[in-house]
């Protein structure tokens, strides 16, 4: 008996002791009844719960594991590229999109656009202030009303510029009416930006506003109060377009400026003249907003006082009277213009270069070919700028070389001119420019790549359009 207590002593004291130590102790033997083994996870389903909680730090890492282990399937490339965007890291992004769609397929626009407005909104808080600028410019030219919550931030930005190009571009988002940051921005410090955001809540019909817009035309005689009659216009106020023609002829050349400015933009019938004679004004600066002006405005009646700045004292003067003449769309224009393409100086000749590609004159592009090769980076970019206003593929050359230029400006602004042509054609040469070294030609491609895709949806959406369906 008792030594069959012993036994079952023992045995009770083995089984404890067992169970506390692991089984690697007992040369790793297996227990008794086995664990159930675990089903391993795909890294497919492991990164996309990851990216279903927001853990795109996690995704990274599991496609950069596959990546050293073995060829990753497309399902995580494709969560990986998706997530580098959330992460504003669009440079990595890119180097995963050759994988998703290789180059022998058709760009896909879903993907391509998301990858183009990640290279702009990652930049939005860049510690560069030219940087943040380009982004902003970026965002305003392509009006994408989802960026509304990156516009309102840029409203609190410390440079006063990007602030102005936030507003516009809320404004050109269709955004202005409904955001009450942009309406507390007429009270900004900077009478720069209180301008954009006059400008953008007018042209947006937020007549809520008329009442601050009307005490600020009373505040002085300056170049915000102009803007700010310039709104009540807009809003209806025709007493108001009387103060601008007479602001046209004050003393101070800035308020004349901006008078003339925004008489070009409302573009109403009465005017004209004034802007007419404003092309004769002592002060060239206001000579060329006159020019500027007229070819805005676009009434065939302002062709004699822009030939006449053909044959200004000043540069700058002939170079935008002549690419103004191009805007009217006048046929006889081309004669007028053909001279200036001999001019002596480079940015006169890139004008030259505009007003005849609006005429349709293609020819120009030879010319524009020549100036792509000046010596002066300014005239280069100059050449670029003129360009935009081509619709023929033979431009798409001398941008392509541009966009190789040694100095950025010129690679900025064949990026800005290839968006604003937006054949098909330029998404590769664009695509390309989203691996510039300067940030800001990364951002202006990828505002490029945007609008050439909108404007392809655009026009999609109208060919498929019913006949009879209202626009």
């Amino acid at each position: 008996m008792t030594a069959d207590r012993s036994i079952i002593g023992t045995l009770c004291l083995f089984l404890l002791v067992r169970a506390l130590i692991p089984a690697s102790a007992f040369g790793g033997q297996a227990d008794l009844v086995s664990a159930p083994k675990r089903t391993p996870v795909s890294p497919e389903r492991e990164a996309s719960a990851a990216f279903k909680n927001s853990d795109y730090d996690r995704v990274t890492r599991l496609l950069e594991s596959a990546r050293m282990e073995s060829k990753p399937s497309r399902e995580l490339i494709r969560l990986g590229f998706l997530s580098y965007l959330r992460l504003g890291r669009p440079e990595e992004a890119l180097k995963l999109y050759p994988r998703l769609v290789p180059a022998s397929r058709s760009d896909d626009p879903g993907l391509l656009r998301q990858l183009a407005l990640s290279f702009i909104t990652s930049r939005v808080r860049d510690p560069q202030e030219h940087v943040r600028i380009a982004a902003y410019t970026a965002l305003a030219e392509i009006g994408e009303p989802e960026t509304a919550p990156v516009l309102e931030d840029g409203l609190l930005d410390s440079s006063v510029f990007v602030r102005a190009r936030a507003a516009g571009a809320i404004g050109k988002a269709g955004l202005a009416a409904k955001s009450g940051a942009l309406k507390r921005v007429l009270r900004d410090e900077t009478p720069a930006v209180r301008i954009a955001a006059i400008n953008a809540l007018a042209e947006a019909r937020a007549t809520d506003v008329t009442e601050e817009l009307t005490q600020l035309a009373r505040r002085d005689e300056g170049p915000e109060s102009i803007f700010a009659l310039a709104g009540l216009v807009r809003f209806g106020k025709s007493d108001a377009l009387i103060d601008i023609m007479n602001a046209a002829t004050l003393p101070d050349p800035e308020a004349r400026m901006a008078a003339i400015g925004v008489l070009g933009r409302l573009k109403r019938p009465s005017s004209l003249a004034v802007l007419s004679q404003a092309v004769y004004d002592p002060d060239p600066s206001v000579r060329a907003f006159a020019a500027g002006a007229l070819g805005e405005f676009g009434d065939p009646r302002g062709m004699a006082p822009l030939v006449h700045a053909l044959e200004d004292e000043s540069a700058r003067v002939r170079g935008i009277a002549a690419a103004s003449l191009g805007r009217l769309g006048l046929a006889d224009a081309r004669g007028f213009i053909i001279p200036l393409t001999r001019d002596p100086v480079g940015h006169v000749r890139a004008g030259a270069v505009e007003g005849l590609l609006r005429l349709g004159d293609a020819t120009a592009v030879l010319v524009a070919a020549d100036l792509a090769k000046h010596s002066d980076p300014s005239v280069r970019g100059a050449a670029a700028q003129a360009l935009a206003a081509a619709t023929s593929p033979k431009a798409l050359p001398v941008l392509e070389a541009l966009l190789r230029d040694q100095q950025p400006l010129p690679r900025l602004m064949a990026a800005k001119a290839l968006g604003k042509i937006g054949l098909p054609d330029v998404i590769p040469l664009l695509k390309k420019g989203l691996e510039d070294t300067d940030p800001a030609v990364r951002i202006a491609a990828a505002g490029g790549i945007i609008e050439v895709l909108s404007r392809g949806k655009a026009s999609k959406k109208a060919r498929h359009r019913p006949r009879g369906s209202p626009c």
